[in-house]
């Protein structure tokens, strides 16, 4: 059997037991690697499951985007976090991307 060609930089969605979700993208090397399953915040993500859950956790990776392209490939992974809602607490994971809320300046506020 002939080894397969190396896929190229990636978007990643990792789907974890409990549905939801993490994107991002391996930019690192010669290229994707399989060994490679993301930087998200691990405390975040451990609040969402018990003991036992930890003890037996299944991963899926799923490449959403491939590109020979480091700069196209990060900007896609932005898009598809957004499209995705991964950076919605109830759908991901994400931490990067949330919608920012516009805060008080006390002085171009009326107050009325």
């Amino acid at each position: 059997m002939q080894a397969a060609p190396p896929i190229l930089y990636v978007v990643y969605k990792i789907t974890f037991p409990n549905g939801k979700i993490y994107v991002g993208k391996d930019i690192g090397g010669a290229g994707h690697s399989l060994r490679y399953f993301g930087s998200w915040n691990n405390a975040l993500v451990m609040q969402d499951f018990d003991a036992a859950a930890l003890r037996d956790f299944t991963l899926r990776k799923e490449i959403l985007y491939e590109s020979p392209d480091k700069q196209d490939v990060s900007h896609k992974e932005g898009e598809l976090i957004r499209e995705l809602h991964a950076n919605d607490p109830a759908i991901g994971y994400n931490c990067t991307h949330r919608k920012r809320i516009a805060r008080h300046d006390p002085d171009t506020f009326s107050g009325s």
